[in-house]
């Protein structure tokens, strides 16, 4: 996969030289290029940013230099183009699959007010361009976004994961653990300054710890998300979950889990 990147800040992204992504972009799983987008302003000062038309407090990107830089990038061909909003469409696992299925990324990271909006609806007309939200807050720009967007989206590519079957248990996962948190986690030794290793968990019955696992996925999220609980599709659930669900008095949709 290769991914672009505009920013005013290339700089930021040096975390993507370390981890899992570092070791995918040296075997060129994955390939990161890093734009300045003043590299594309017209003036002595390099200027990127102006007042807002209507008035209103801080500074809007300008178009012109966006423009010049994405024209130069697509003379190689035509990506997935994704813009780091609070206004845009949630990231999720998702998606984040979906992005991972594309060739080619082109994250634009904005700062200030944001872009120009007529930059994603000139390149709207010619590529798929998101506007995409990492959560219900604001950064002082886009670069943070991306990184998140970027090691999320880089460790669903083939070989970046030294064990496959990581993503399929993740939290949000589609199958069976899809909308549900993972569970807690446990290593050696099995037993630490007096909290034990629950003992499910060293039995080597596969069934039991699937379904003590299914059963904390579906405790936590109901403790911390119970937003995700209540989306899930009855359809899902087993009678185990049911009678779990039941003990916590909690209903799916519009179905009554003790039925």
């Amino acid at each position: 996969m290769r991914i672009d990147i505009i920013s005013i800040f290339p700089e930021y992204f040096a975390p993507l030289d370390v981890s899992l992504i570092g070791k995918a972009r040296e075997r060129g799983t994955l390939d990161v290029r890093l734009h300045q987008l003043r590299d594309w302003a017209n003036d002595v000062h390099r200027t990127v940013d102006d007042t807002p038309y209507g008035g209103g407090p801080g500074m809007v990107m300008k178009p012109e230099p966006w423009g010049a830089a994405i024209d130069s990038l697509l003379a190689d061909g035509s990506p997935r183009m994704v813009v780091p909003t609070p206004s845009g469409r949630p990231f999720t696992q998702e998606l984040a699959q979906e992005l991972a299925a594309e060739e080619w990324l082109l994250f634009c990271c904005g700062r200030y007010e944001g872009i120009d909006s007529r930059v994603m609806a000139e390149y709207g007309s010619r590529l798929r361009v998101d506007e995409v939200s990492i959560g219900d807050y604001v950064l002082a720009g886009g670069e943070v976004a991306v990184l998140v967007m970027a090691e999320a989206i880089g460790r669903l590519l083939p070989g970046v994961l030294g064990n496959a079957c990581s993503v399929v248990d993740d939290s949000f996962a589609p199958g069976a653990m899809q909308n549900l948190l993972e569970g807690p986690v446990f290593t050696k030794p099995p037993v630490w300054r007096s909290h034990e290793v629950p003992p499910v968990l060293m039995s080597g019955n596969h069934g039991k710890v699937a379904r003590w696992r299914r059963d904390e996925a579906l405790r936590r999220t109901l403790s911390v998300r119970p937003e995700l609980l209540a989306s899930l599709d009855p359809a899902t659930l087993d009678k185990h979950d049911r009678r779990l669900l039941d003990e916590l008095s909690f209903r799916v949709g519009s179905e009554d889990v003790a039925n």
